[in-house]
């Protein structure tokens, strides 16, 4: 009948074609789910470049912020104007339990920093940076960095501009990028270290993942790196047979 999503006070729910009695269904599952006190609707698919939702209310409280929680931090958010996927929980924590202590970790396409604040509390990097296009993303995200009192630093703009001017080089880089046909690796490879790990996410149907190999290794020939792919694993599924990766590459100068 419907798949949702559950984002602290929010659920949102995709309902299938022919479904009529919407409010009874969105009623039933406000008194299944205490914790829930809105439900709306999915409407259109994430768009464009900030990945913007389009949703609409069912039932419940009239509101669109959500405050939800994961690995021990708490995150505000606008589900319409910011995107973030709880389905990446465990990702994210993932990815924490990779950062060394000491490290210096890059995130492009920030969000609300949810990334960079799990990073950020669950591992000892010397500095995490988050940059996000949205500008009401990273007000969201100052307000997130505040309630889960992290070090993080926020820098708002296109990654494109932004990224190259950063001085330092980074030991990790995050790219949990939008479903887009720009891959951005160039403006990834001159900002890591030799030897840093970028964590790459490409969006491929399951039998066209070898096409995600062979554009690091053509994005890295172009760079003029090296690199090594340790790995590429599923990381969450976005429609029929299609899945987010995520590619772990070694860079070497």
């Amino acid at each position: 009948m419907a798949t949702y999503d559950v984002l602290g006070n929010i659920a949102i729910v995709k309902f299938k074609r022919g479904v009529k009695d919407k409010k009874k269904f969105a009623l039933r599952f406000l008194k299944d789910h205490k914790n829930v006190r809105t439900v709306l609707e999915k409407t259109d698919r994430f768009k464009g470049r900030l990945r913007t939702l389009t949703t609409k209310h069912i039932a419940g409280e009239k509101t669109k912020e959500a405050l939800y929680r994961e690995n021990g931090c708490e995150f505000r958010l606008n589900v319409d104007s910011c995107y973030f996927s709880p389905r990446l929980a465990s990702e994210r924590k993932e990815i924490a339990s990779l950062v060394k202590k000491g490290e210096k970790v890059l995130v492009m396409f920030g969000g609300v920093a949810p990334f960079a604040i799990v990073i950020a509390k669950h591992a000892k990097p010397a500095k995490v940076i988050s940059v996000e296009l949205g500008k009401e993303c990273v007000k969201y995200a100052h307000e997130n960095v505040k309630r889960n009192k992290a070090h993080v630093e926020l820098i708002q703009g296109d990654v494109r501009k932004k990224v190259p001017l950063l001085k330092e080089k980074f030991d990790r880089i995050v790219m949990a990028r939008p479903n887009l046909s720009d891959s951005f690796l160039d403006v990834a490879f001159p900002k890591i270290k030799d030897g840093g790990i970028i964590h790459y996410y490409g969006f491929y149907e399951e039998d066209k993942v070898g096409a995600l190999k062979e554009l690091l290794m053509k994005e890295a020939m172009t760079a003029k790196k090296g690199i090594k792919i340790r790995g590429v694993k599923k990381a969450g599924d976005i429609g029929p047979y299609k899945y987010r990766y995520r590619a772990d590459v070694k860079v070497m100068d």
